[in-house]
């Protein structure tokens, strides 16, 4: 191996060029895997794995958006979970407005493993605010490392997120984050799905009150997209987390949508979800200052 190839994987990058096969419309891309270092709150060291995606027509550097994923219903499906693809719906849609795309695994979850850090305690009591707090708390980490990659602009970055990785990006806006720019939350929240039955959640009260407490110190402005036949976070639980969020002194824009295919939880990901989602993303981008 040379001296270059190595200090490329000291530094937790591994680049590849690859081509995409989706179709015609499809954005083509460079992916380089990353490991990136987080300490979490007791100080252990862990390492995340990561997926960079960034447009192969880019000249110079690049806005990031990095894109947090969920937590499947089932606890047993969170070590095989899949590492978001550049070929995702959600990964072309932001390629296609010119930035790149950073997906992560986070504590306990995929190839990144170890002990899962975002569990909220028992449904009789349930802390979802210390979950959203360490799903945040990798995100953070993420967002650090990503925006000091090769060809990765410094400042002006994306988070966005979806079902549990939507909750930790509302609970990253808590926090003080001067190089993100814009901030989306789809479909995001906790305890959907108690005993894998559908618009049964753990405590909608706490959920609300929860968001409220992440309001009070919110960042960015937001927003936030849930359609109306998601059946972890039907429209009355959305609508009690952002009245709770807006009360508290946190900014976003809600935006309850349409009924999307069988299940609208799966609008971010599923094919055809960028047609409603994207123009309502696309203007509040814009709004941001990074489109």
């Amino acid at each position: 191996m040379s001296i270059r190839s190595v200090l490329a994987v000291a530094a937790g990058l591994v680049l590849a060029t690859a081509a995409v096969a989706r179709g015609d419309d499809s954005v083509g891309f460079q992916q380089r895997t990353l490991s990136i270092p987080m300490t979490d709150a007791d100080g252990g060291k862990h390492q995340l794995y990561g997926v960079l995606c960034i447009p192969a027509d880019a000249d110079g550097p690049v806005r990031l958006a990095v894109l947090n994923h969920g937590s499947p219903a089932k606890a047993s499906d969170r070590p095989t979970q899949q590492v978001g693809s550049c070929n995702s719906e959600p990964a072309q849609w932001m390629l296609s407005q010119g930035f790149a795309v950073l997906y992560a695994q986070r504590r306990g979850y995929g190839r990144t493993g170890g002990a899962w850090a975002e569990g909220f305690g028992s449904c009789d009591n349930p802390d979802f605010v210390r979950a959203g707090r360490e799903t945040a708390r990798d995100i953070a980490a993420i967002v650090d490392f990503g925006l000091k990659q090769p060809g990765i602009r410094p400042d002006g970055a994306i988070v966005a997120g979806v079902s549990a990785g939507g909750w930790g990006t509302i609970a990253y806006n808590a926090m003080p984050h001067p190089k993100v720019a814009a901030v989306i939350n789809v479909s995001g929240g906790r305890g959907g799905h108690q005993g894998e039955d559908a618009d049964e959640n753990c405590d909608t009260g706490a959920l609300a009150a929860a968001a409220g407490t992440f309001g009070k110190t919110a960042s960015a402005p937001m927003i936030w997209i849930y359609a109306e036949n998601d059946t972890f976070f039907d429209p009355d639980t959305a609508n009690g987390m952002y009245q709770a969020y807006s009360r508290a002194g946190g900014k976003a824009e809600f935006h309850p949508v349409a009924a999307f295919d069988d299940e609208g939880h799966s609008l971010w990901a599923g094919e055809g979800g960028s047609e409603i989602w994207g123009p309502l993303v696309e203007a509040y981008l814009k709004k941001r200052g990074v489109l």
